[in-house]
């Protein structure tokens, strides 16, 4: 039984967002192991506050990944 957890920031994806990424998820994984693991495949998103979340030793926010992403 597959178990994916994902995590991001909060407030990054909307509910149709996270519906879809569950979706894509979960057909990768049954694309590459067995369609029979369909049902049993489960997909956690966990939302992780601004200043929880760290690189290079720095905390960082949602709009400082928003600004790298633009640059």
């Amino acid at each position: 039984m597959p178990f994916i957890e994902i995590k991001m920031f909060k407030n990054e994806l909307d509910k149709k967002q996270s519906e879809i990424l569950i979706q894509k998820v979960t057909d990768a994984v049954t694309a590459v192991t067995s369609e029979k693991l369909r049902d049993v495949t489960w997909v956690v998103i966990q939302e992780v506050n601004d200043g929880n979340w760290g690189v290079g030793g720095q905390a960082i926010a949602l709009a400082d990944v928003k600004k790298i992403m633009q640059e």
